[in-house]
């Protein structure tokens, strides 16, 4: 039986909390991995990469999983309604709705986080409680059939975990040897918690500009 997965494919995408979720599902047993967006046109993400999609909103198939990745160009997405409604219509039937980084900010104007835990970008997490949602900082957080990762590395830990809930651990972690995915950070600067003062003011700095722009959008 195949296994659909869709994952959001838009201007401005955090590539890899694209392409690390992307690596697992489309190393999963029977899977089929869609990039979803308006139309056929390569888009370029939010570092400079080039990605194509393959399938757009007009032809998508219904989805095992739906994912919603970050990136600088989810600010776009808080108000497009083609986009909010595709995500609404696709998440209906979907068996897990999900998302990586600051594409949960995309899943709560969705309407789709009320009541529900949810991880996100650290530098986001604030912006969790105006769309209901409970804020968990953790790197994977489960609420039934919503899935969420926190910011950009965590997608290969949350495509992980999806793998286990659809074909079983011994799947997951059969991939994950594959990957050899052993990380070994050479810093303890992964988190505003172990960095010293001056990264973490360096690296808000440099999210400074996305950040108010998500700041009008969802604080009127």
């Amino acid at each position: 039986m195949t296994l659909r997965f869709g994952i959001l494919c838009f201007p401005g995408v955090q590539q890899l909390d694209l392409t690390g979720p992307y690596e697992v599902f489309a190393s999963a047993r029977g899977a089929a991995v869609h990039l979803v967006w308006k139309d056929l046109r390569p888009v370029r993400s939010a570092t400079g990469l080039m990605l194509t999609p393959d399938t757009t909103f007009a032809e998508a198939p219904d989805f095992d999983v739906l994912c919603i990745p970050g990136g600088s160009g989810v600010n776009a997405l808080l108000t497009d309604e083609t986009v909010l409604a595709f995500i609404r219509t696709k998440a209906a039937t979907a068996r897990f709705v999900t998302s990586v980084c600051t594409g949960a900010l995309v899943l709560g104007q969705a309407g789709l986080l009320a009541g529900k835990r949810a991880a996100t970008h650290w530098n986001a997490m604030d912006f969790l409680p105006a769309f209901g949602a409970i804020p968990v900082s953790e790197r994977v957080v489960q609420d039934g059939s919503l899935i969420t990762a926190g910011g950009v590395t965590s997608g290969i830990d949350f495509g992980l975990t999806v793998v286990a809930e659809l074909l079983g651990r011994e799947e997951a972690e059969t991939i994950q040897l594959a990957l050899e995915y052993a990380p070994a950070p050479p810093f303890d600067a992964g988190l505003p918690a172990t960095a010293s003062g001056a990264v973490v003011e360096a690296a808000k700095a440099r999210m400074a500009g996305s950040r108010r722009e998500r700041e009008a959008l969802l604080r009127p």
